[in-house]
C-alpha cells in the first residue's frame, strides 16, 4: 500500500446519489485522496493546512482511476516561524472546547456523524483563526 507525507490543502465532503458521504483530502498539489469510512473521516477535521502521512491505493473503475484514502494521521508540524499554522491549532483547541455551546444540548446525548460535526465547526474555527492572525499582525 503506498504511503506518502503531504501537505493538506482541503478537507470536503459530499454526499453521494446513494446517501452515502465521500469524504476528499486534497493535498497541497492537487491530489484527491477519496473515503467513504468514517473512522478515517474523523480524522480529517483539523488537518487543513497540517502535514500528514497518508496511505492510499489506487483502483481502475469504468476507465477512470479512483486514488481511496486508507489511513492518515497528523505530522509534527517543523517550528519555521509561521504562525498560520500556530492559529490553526489553537483555533480547532478553542473549537472543540466550545463544541458543547455551538452544537447545543441534544449533541452530548446522541451521536454526531463526523461530516455533520465538521460542518457545524469548521466556521466558527475559521473566524478564531483570522480572529488570531489579525491580532498577531498589529
Amino acid at each position: 500500500m503506498p504511503e506518502a507525507d503531504v501537505r493538506v490543502a482541503e478537507v470536503k465532503a459530499f454526499k453521494t446519489k446513494s446517501g452515502n458521504t465521500r469524504f476528499v483530502l486534497v493535498d497541497d498539489e492537487s491530489n484527491e485522496y477519496s473515503t467513504f469510512k468514517e473512522a478515517i473521516a474523523a480524522k480529517l477535521p483539523g488537518i487543513e493546512g497540517r502535514r500528514a502521512r497518508i496511505k492510499y491505493h489506487e483502483q481502475e473503475r469504468e476507465g477512470f482511476t479512483n486514488v481511496y484514502l486508507d489511513a492518515v494521521e497528523p505530522l509534527e508540524e517543523e517550528r519555521t516561524g509561521d504562525g498560520a499554522s500556530d492559529a490553526d491549532e489553537v483555533a480547532w483547541r478553542t473549537t472543540v472546547e466550545a463544541a458543547p455551546y455551538l452544537l447545543g444540548g441534544d449533541a452530548v446525548e446522541r451521536e454526531i456523524p463526523p461530516e455533520e460535526l465538521f460542518e457545524k465547526l469548521q466556521p466558527f474555527k475559521e473566524l478564531v483563526a483570522e480572529d488570531i492572525e489579525k491580532d498577531g499582525e498589529r
